[in-house]
């Protein structure tokens, strides 16, 4: 892979297991970005860390205004991997230990493509016969043969994937319920990678998942909802915009192991309540909401308003996307 790529993490743990393995990774630079409850004395030789008052050195206006002691701090490191000049950007999180086949896909291929306009469907039903699905699946679509991956519904195709999802072995990315009912480890089956059509949805998180410059606008964390909603909104957005500029989302094999910090679960279940009722409706709104043929920039501003005016959003999130949206016109994009 020729291209420059970053792994962008936000931590407030000392140096885990994970950003050593990544640190040790030679074809990416490794940015961690601190929060106020990072160790002062943050350090792992091979990584650039930005503490909390570098952060609003760089990046002022935008930096000030993300709240403290929340995941989307982790914007900063999006904005420091674009002026750094990286042209991948790689989304993990301080437990998922990178494999020894960890690996970055291309961009540009001929890979196996689900049907079009399936609505949301089941992928890990692509890599694994274990009943589990991805945090962000609507609950009726869990127990719903319709959203299951049919393999003879797969055809090769020619496609533009910048945005590919890699699953996560050990305890992979699923809801509090799964966790609370099932809570089975997985590994997953080490299958070809899958490309989902254009109105065929799946959830995507922020734990290991690789974007290129086409998409970076992509990447912006919304604050003003619940912190396990904020991944999986971006990503139903995200979808709708990837649609409207021919491009497509993939998803591949695990490429990591999560082990996963302590979570209560019934926390969890409490903060993925918005996730539960809202996923279609995103979607719904995000395509009322586009004008085709506007840059993502102005489509992203477009559909956080739509999704502020339906309350689905806090009304202060205008002013984050906007100040993110300047942010990337000052780097040039």
């Amino acid at each position: 892979m020729g291209n420059k790529a970053a792994v962008v993490i936000t931590s407030i743990a000392s140096p885990t297991r994970a950003v050593e393995g990544y640190a040790g990774l030679d074809q990416v630079e490794t940015i961690v970005i601190g929060d106020t409850k990072t160790p002062d004395d943050w350090h792992l030789d091979g990584v650039s860390y930005l503490p909390v008052e570098a952060q609003l050195q760089k990046y002022g206006a935008f930096g000030s205004s993300l709240p403290v002691c929340h995941y989307s701090r982790k914007n900063l490191g999006y904005l420091e991997a674009i002026r750094l000049g990286h042209e991948i950007i790689i989304d993990t999180d301080d437990d998922n230990i990178p494999l020894e086949n960890w690996y970055i896909p291309e961009r540009d291929g001929v890979f196996s493509c689900s049907p079009e306009d399936r609505g949301f469907i089941n992928v890990y039903s692509h890599f694994s016969d274990q009943h589990i699905w991805p945090r962000g699946l609507p609950l009726e679509c869990v127990n719903s043969e319709k959203a299951q991956v049919l393999e003879t519904g797969l055809k090769e195709k020619n496609s533009c994937v910048p945005i590919w999802q890699g699953l996560a072995n050990g305890d992979p990315d699923v809801d509090a319920i799964y966790r609370l009912i099932i809570d089975k480890p997985c590994t997953f089956k080490d299958r070809g990678a899958i490309v989902l059509g254009r109105g065929t949805i799946s959830p995507y998180n922020s734990q290991n998942t690789v974007s290129f410059r086409e998409a970076f606008p992509l990447l912006y964390l919304p604050s003003f909802v619940s912190f396990r909603f904020t991944d999986i909104l971006r990503g139903l957005i995200g979808q709708v915009i990837l649609w409207d500029h021919g491009y497509r989302l993939g998803f591949f094999r695990a490429t990591v192991f999560q082990e996963r910090n302590v979570h209560d679960y019934m926390d969890d279940f409490r903060d993925e309540i918005p996730v539960y009722l809202n996923a279609g409706n995103v979607i719904d709104i995000a395509q009322e909401a586009l004008v085709s043929g506007q840059p993502m920039q102005q489509q992203l501003r477009d559909i956080y308003r739509a999704l502020v005016a339906e309350r689905i959003v806090g009304a202060d999130e205008n002013k984050l996307v906007d100040l993110w949206v300047s942010e990337l016109n000052r780097l040039g994009m």
